[in-house]
């Protein structure tokens, strides 16, 4: 695995292949940004929006957060790095879709279902399980009708965060504003890992299916 050594190496090798290659890209995006598309995807490591979908940079503006989750609109004096993130994206780049892009084999998304940091008060843990805390409804249902926890549950928490986060970014009156308005649409999707397969909410049905 990679350490920061290694990085450095890349980052010789990226001003090398793709700097050069991409000179008035890069010399055109000095002068600002305007992506059209903005993706919130999970933290981890094997899922790189950029990647997946090859992105050139400059094309989308990316969050990235413990399972991709989109906390609900709230008005407070507390640090809100998702809330800003969407705000600056939304009001002030003007974005006019949105992703909301969960994966397969999330932890964030196991913690939530199995639990595992629900008893860290003040210790490792206490912040991922307050974070993942978003998704206990969802957790309560989910171990009701796979009580055994198998794939299948992992797979419908997976999904829940996806639907989770769109019904809360639909609690901010901006994004409901200008989806209303035709001038921004939201989208859910899944990243399957192991097979490399994206799939696409159908936000009517409920389901995911293959893009």
């Amino acid at each position: 695995m990679a350490d920061f050594n290694a990085l450095i190496d890349g980052y010789r090798r990226f001003r090398v292949d793709h700097w050069e290659e991409q000179h008035d890209r890069w010399e055109e995006l000095a002068v600002g940004q305007s992506p059209k598309v903005m993706v919130i995807a999970c933290s981890d490591s094997r899922v790189d929006p950029a990647q997946i979908f090859d992105a050139r940079p400059g094309e989308m503006f990316v969050v990235r957060n413990v399972a991709n989750l989109v906390p609900p609109f709230e008005r407070d004096n507390h640090y809100h790095g998702v809330s800003a993130a969407l705000e600056f994206g939304i009001t002030q780049l003007e974005i006019e879709e949105l992703v909301v892009m969960g994966h397969g084999f999330c932890g964030g998304c196991a913690a939530a279902l199995t639990g595992q940091f629900d008893e860290a008060e003040h210790g490792a843990g206490h912040f991922i399980a307050h974070w993942t805390g978003m998704l206990s409804d969802a957790r309560e249902a989910i171990r009701a009708e796979h009580p055994t926890l198998d794939r299948a549950a992992f797979l419908a928490m997976e999904h829940e965060g996806v639907r989770l986060s769109l019904r809360n970014l639909r609690s901010f009156p901006w994004v409901t504003e200008r989806e209303a308005a035709g001038r921004l649409k939201l989208h859910g999707a899944y990243f399957a890992i192991s097979d490399g397969v994206l799939h696409l909410l159908d936000e009517e049905s409920g389901n995911f299916a293959p893009a």
